[in-house]
């Protein structure tokens, strides 16, 4: 699509802020009002669409992006929304470690130990921590409690763990992030942790590199649609 706009503000909308092109309220792609709650994503949202150029580039939209994944397919059912993630309770990262690896063993555990203790005292739940790749199946109460957690936020935050989950591999990590727990950098350096070990012991592979510097970005931008909500 072609750029067809030379003026973009933020405009009060009911019970929010939408974006205006030239005066004409922008829809997202179901056609429903593109409007949000805080001032501070509305802002972000119509720099993305001032920085576009003579074409429109969605790549380059990401907190457009999210928001209209919040509207057009979080709200309407949210549970349906969310059930993906929230299968992320039964097989969480943290919970598996190296099988042989000492030394990768270590690094492990000073990585994702506090993570694993601060949803442990956050949810008073407990994790069984496994060796290997093969299916561990963590305690009912402690899968319930994760999942209930995931099902307790709005769209809008939804959307934003989605993809943190998903990149990750860690419903934890997303929840920390969520609750503002840890910093973004932190968690992301904690679900990168393998990646980066076995790339510092065995040498970097440039197109694995450029999936993670991708993988990174989308991280970086959940992380940011969710400290402006």
């Amino acid at each position: 699509m072609k750029r067809f706009w030379t003026e973009v503000a933020v405009v009060e909308e009911d019970g929010g802020r939408g974006i205006a092109l030239d005066g004409r309220p922008v829809r997202t792609p179901q056609r429903a009002p593109l409007a949000v709650a805080s001032r501070a994503l509305a802002e972000a949202i119509a720099e993305e669409w001032r920085e576009q150029g003579e074409t429109i580039d969605p790549a380059r939209m990401p907190m457009t992006g999210l928001a209209n994944a919040a509207i057009d397919l979080a709200t309407p059912d949210l549970a349906a929304f969310a059930a993906p993630i929230a299968t992320y309770a039964k097989s969480d990262l943290f919970c598996y470690r190296d099988a042989r690896d000492v030394a990768l063993q270590a690094e492990q555990a000073a990585a994702w130990n506090p993570l694993l203790a601060w949803a442990e005292a956050r949810h008073g739940i407990e994790f069984i921590l496994t060796q290997g790749v093969l299916p561990v199946d963590q305690p009912e109460a402690t899968v319930a409690a994760l999942q209930a957690a995931v099902f307790a936020q709005d769209s809008w935050r939804i959307a934003a763990l989605t993809p943190l989950v998903t990149i990750g591999g860690s419903l934890v990590a997303g929840l920390a992030l969520v609750e503002h727990a840890f910093e973004s950098d932190a968690l992301w350096e904690a679900v990168s942790l393998d990646e980066l070990y076995q790339e510092r012991r065995w040498g970097a592979d440039g197109e694995a590199q450029k999936a993670r510097a991708a993988n990174k970005r989308d991280w970086d931008n959940a992380a940011g649609f969710l400290s402006l909500l």
